[in-house]
């Protein structure tokens, strides 16, 4: 195991994409594993065929629909109606918007990218410093994958054997939680950062314009209805996750075409954008199944639960112990491929430990999550810090606070079952 963990290290320090190091490490060590290139070859296939995973590209395009048509602007301007009368209201707002966004793209580099291009130049006429900016949306983006629908719990679930409807109940309190503590940040730093900690006063003619109420309202309601028809649909036992996907794909699409909110060009570019993101993440799933099948072959996750049950006691010992790896995991790893690496090898272990595995898919996706605000692979920073134009190391004095808040959100949701199996008492 040393040597396989030694050459994934070294492919991805030389720059291999995530699926060519995955299958690099099982092809070149195929004598070892006791595997040959016939009993590999249909594993591709099989992995990426799965119903459920149907979801993802249709969740990708959906949010890139919403963002080019421009009803992601419309759900953030319905924010700030909303909570415009508050103290500091545009950081309430980014983080409502986020968590809006989050319902419809699944995905938290999709949350920062649709939400950043629009709050940024906004809340810098608004008097807060870019680089506070750049903090506070890329540490909202985590909403993208808490609140539900989320494209790591799917690759859980599917990966892992356990129902993503579930997964997705599960979600509400962490992400009303996540949603609070990062409120709570903001409340204390904007009296810092403010003059008198209040907003400067703006004129119209800003990125959102300001508008009659009831102009807003009209706008944002077909942006509104959408994921309570994604979401109503699932917990309604309507649709299944996947169906739901492309019910609110085909949503989008006609919503866009009636008012029409994008040209031809644009259809081609949302659809651009979602087959590439799409498609690379099912690359990534196809070899990682190659992976994990020569692992399981070899019987790793049985000896990663053995050993941990050997030298670990209690749960609250692994727990601790799976915190601190997979927050390491995250720093380095792209997080969907986290999901899939990590989800098949320590499912087992916390089986054994009696932990039950809709929390612990929870945890795992929570903890990977934070690693995208933790260089180098800290993909919601970069995203964030180009729409505020702002340099990474500027934004670290904030972000820090917001680092902390989230590790306060993981240690609650890990250690109060109650968080997360909340549904199961009712």
């Amino acid at each position: 195991m040393a040597l396989t963990f030694g050459l994934m290290a070294l492919f991805l320090v030389l720059g291999a994409p995530l699926a060519v190091t995955f299958g690099l490490v099982v092809f070149l060590q195929m004598d070892s594993f006791g595997v040959s290139v016939s009993g590999l070859s249909n594993i591709p296939y099989e992995e990426i065929s799965s119903y459920p995973l149907v979801a993802i590209p249709l969740f990708m395009l959906t949010g890139e629909l919403m963002n080019c048509s421009g009803m992601a602007a419309e759900l953030i301007a319905l924010a700030d109606l909303a909570l415009r009368r508050i103290r500091a209201a545009f950081g309430y707002i980014t983080v409502a918007a986020s968590a809006m966004m989050g319902a419809i793209t699944g995905s938290s580099v999709a949350t920062v990218a649709a939400v950043g291009g629009i709050v940024s130049p906004e809340m810098a006429r608004r008097g807060y410093p870019p680089a506070y900016t750049a903090s506070l949306t890329s540490s909202a983006g985590l909403l993208g994958v808490l609140v539900p629908p989320s494209i790591p719990l799917i690759l859980y679930g599917a990966t892992v054997g356990v129902s993503i409807s579930q997964l997705f109940t599960a979600t509400m309190l962490p992400a009303l939680l996540m949603a609070v503590l990062f409120l709570v940040v903001h409340a204390v730093l904007s009296r810092r950062l403010l003059k008198n900690g209040q907003e400067a006063r703006v004129q119209d003619g800003g990125p959102l314009e300001r508008q009659a109420p009831s102009r807003v309202l009209l706008n944002s309601l077909s942006a509104v209805l959408l994921p309570v028809v994604i979401l109503g649909g699932i917990y309604g036992g309507i649709m299944t996750p996947t169906e739901a996907a492309a019910v609110g794909c085909i949503y989008a699409i006609a919503v866009s075409l009636a008012r029409r909110l994008i040209d031809g060009p644009g259809f081609a570019r949302s659809f651009r954008a979602a087959a590439v993101t799409g498609s690379s993440i099912l690359i990534i799933i196809a070899m990682t199944g190659v992976f994990n099948r020569a692992m399981v072959l070899n019987q790793v996750p049985q000896d990663i639960a053995v050993w941990l049950a050997t030298y670990i006691e209690s749960p609250i010992a692994f727990l601790l112990t799976v915190n601190v790896v997979l927050l390491l995991v995250g720093t380095f790893m792209e997080t969907n491929a986290s999901i899939l690496l990590m989800g098949p090898l320590l499912a087992p272990a916390a089986e054994r430990f009696g932990i039950d595995p809709v929390h612990f898919g929870i945890i795992i996706a929570t903890n990977l999550e934070i690693g995208l605000l933790t260089p180098p692979m800290a993909a919601n920073l970069y995203v964030a810090a180009r729409a505020a134009k702002v340099r990474l190391g500027d934004m670290l004095p904030y972000l820090g606070w917001f680092f902390a808040a989230a590790l306060i959100g993981q240690a609650i949701i890990t250690f109060v079952p109650f968080a997360t199996l909340w549904f199961r008492h009712l």
